[in-house]
């Protein structure tokens, strides 16, 4: 139910949709689509069908290895330059935003800036407790919705990292996931191009990151 809420809710925004607007277009009731997406409602096959054919497009079932979606990312990802795959990220954009804020690049986003071919939902940073304040300014003037596991989307929270819920919000720079800390993790410094980033290494986001810690895991079993 989960994923197929999740994968209704990715579809419905990619196409910048609201809830109403694709339940108008598939003749159902709002509600039936808020449930379905939060994972509340297991949906039968034709009421899926109805919805995802509303947005043109149609359900595949098919069977793989367990988690062979990482694999073909982490083949795919091997492919592309890091360049590349940072201007993918549209990371740059992103970080230059944040301006004079305080942070360090962490998580996944940190694993990827020294060559690591691991997928990436969101850019990661670590901000200081004391810069919350400042980090909430910033999260309202880029149009942050911070993510509301509740009705599983964006919005209905207050955006200050000291309010209850998940540390990730959807600006509209791009995604971005926060680690508050009262003080900034050591980072060691990683170029490209005339750029340098400030990271988490490696070796210590394999100890205090248990996600990016299973995913650097994977790429070098693989390797």
């Amino acid at each position: 139910m989960t994923i197929l809420g999740r994968t209704l809710r990715q579809q419905r925004e990619s196409r910048e949709l609201t809830q109403r607007e694709l339940a108008d277009l598939a003749g159902v009731s709002q509600t039936a689509v808020a449930r379905i997406e939060r994972g509340d409602r297991s949906p039968g096959v034709p009421l899926l069908e109805r919805l995802l054919a509303a947005i043109d497009v149609q359900l595949a079932v098919a069977v793989e290895p367990l988690d062979a979606h990482l694999d073909a990312a982490m083949t795919d990802l091997a492919a592309r330059p890091v360049a590349d795959r940072i201007d993918a990220l549209n990371l740059d954009r992103l970080l230059d935003r944040l301006g004079d804020l305080p942070y360090v690049v962490t998580g996944a986003t940190a694993a990827v800036l020294p060559g690591a071919p691991v997928p990436v939902e969101a850019t990661e940073v670590a901000v200081r407790w004391r810069d919350s304040a400042r980090f909430t300014r910033w999260l309202e003037a880029a149009y942050g919705r911070r993510w509301n596991a509740r009705w599983s989307e964006f919005g209905g929270l207050h955006v200050d990292p000291a309010e209850p819920g998940e540390h990730r919000w959807r600006t509209r720079y791009g995604e971005i996931r926060a680690t508050m800390c009262d003080e900034l993790p050591d980072a060691v410094e990683v170029r490209h191009g005339e750029r340098g980033y400030r990271v988490v290494p490696v070796v210590e986001l394999e100890v205090t990151d248990p996600r990016a810690a299973a995913l650097l895991r994977r790429w070098r079993e693989r390797r």
